[in-house]
């Protein structure tokens, strides 16, 4: 059977979604092991569910068994070489989510006349542009502001000794004052120059703040984020620039409607899953499977907002998994 899928938009940019992108699998057992690592971090999860997405608790408090098959979103290379997450495959990352599916009943496909959802899978390690102190627009500010202020100390030092015992312009307040043309000049250019790197950088933070879910209240990249630095609201803003401005490993899960897409060619993102956690003391293929086993809960659900809690990292043995193969076609 072949099955033939249209290209489709999704969170991530435009997914060519073909038919030997997708992984049908047969399940497998996967055991949790007592946590063997002291390191705990935070692992962020944000979620959440369309309208036209119910899942409803049956009799038992378990969910009903939906059929997927997975969709090859793609790894999203990081700024650095890492060996724990550049060698692997879709089928790896996939192998390790599809236990904690399971979890929630979501049972991979054998049959694509069954088969309600095609999940895509994204794998990565996010971007993090270099300090704003590191940046050569910052060594130039503070270069110009170190010999302006060289010349202000001179001046004052010249005008202390004068007979007179009046200075030339340099005791007001205003630190501005007194500056030549020419350092008004160097001044105003440097400061231009560094805003410019600051919004470049928030641009950049808005955008991993999206991939990641931590745009959910408008704290980031928002005219309401900006309005809220230096005021006393500010401290939630900071903890998660903090966090995001750390490179962090992330999966990002998509569930559409594989009916929708298989017959008529059209997609509905039903749900969406985004998790991550700092690279920083971490290995992605070891870290991966309680990442996931933890995000898993959030499944098909709605989180609301940002979830971010210390999670202990322990070890997952994830059994042997068979593949069903890649379904053939164009």
């Amino acid at each position: 059977m072949k099955v033939h899928l249209i290209g489709m938009k999704s969170g991530l940019g435009l997914v060519s979604l073909s038919a030997a992108g997708l992984l049908f699998m047969a399940g497998s057992g996967a055991t949790l092991r007592a946590t063997d690592s002291p390191v705990e971090d935070i692992t962020a999860v944000s979620a959440k569910v369309s309208s036209d997405y119910v899942r409803t608790r049956l009799a038992n408090g378990s969910y009903p068994v939906e059929f997927y098959a997975f969709g090859d979103g793609g790894h999203y290379g990081g700024p650095m070489v890492d060996e724990t997450i550049d060698p692997l495959t879709f089928s790896d990352v996939a192998h390790v989510i599809a236990k904690p599916l399971a979890n929630q009943n979501y049972l991979p496909a054998k049959d694509p006349a069954k088969t309600k959802l095609v999940i895509m899978v994204y794998w990565g390690l996010t971007f993090v542009p270099e300090a704003i102190s590191s940046s050569s627009a910052y060594n130039n500010f503070s270069s110009i502001q170190t010999k302006i202020a060289q010349t202000q100390n001179l001046a004052k030092a010249i005008a202390a000794g004068s007979s007179s015992g009046k200075a030339t312009g340099f005791h007001s307040a205003n630190a501005n004052e007194g500056l030549r043309d020419d350092q008004m000049a160097d001044l105003s250019s440097a400061t231009t120059l560094l805003t410019m790197v600051n919004e470049q950088r928030d641009q950049v933070n808005f955008a991993t703040a999206k991939l990641l879910g931590y745009d959910y209240d408008d704290a980031i990249g928002t005219e309401l984020g900006n309005y809220l630095r230096g005021t006393a609201l500010s401290a939630k803003r900071d903890d998660l620039i903090s966090e995001i401005e750390d490179n962090r490993y992330f999966v990002v899960l998509m569930a559409y409607d594989f009916q929708l897409m298989w017959k008529k060619k059209q997609h509905k993102l039903f749900w969406e899953t985004r998790f991550s956690i700092r690279q920083r003391h971490h290995a992605f293929d070891k870290d991966l499977p309680i990442m996931a086993d933890y995000a898993s809960r959030y499944f098909g659900q709605d989180t609301r907002g940002l979830v971010r809690k210390p999670v202990p990292l322990g070890h997952v043995d994830v059994g042997p998994l068979e593949s069903l193969g890649v379904v053939s076609g164009k």
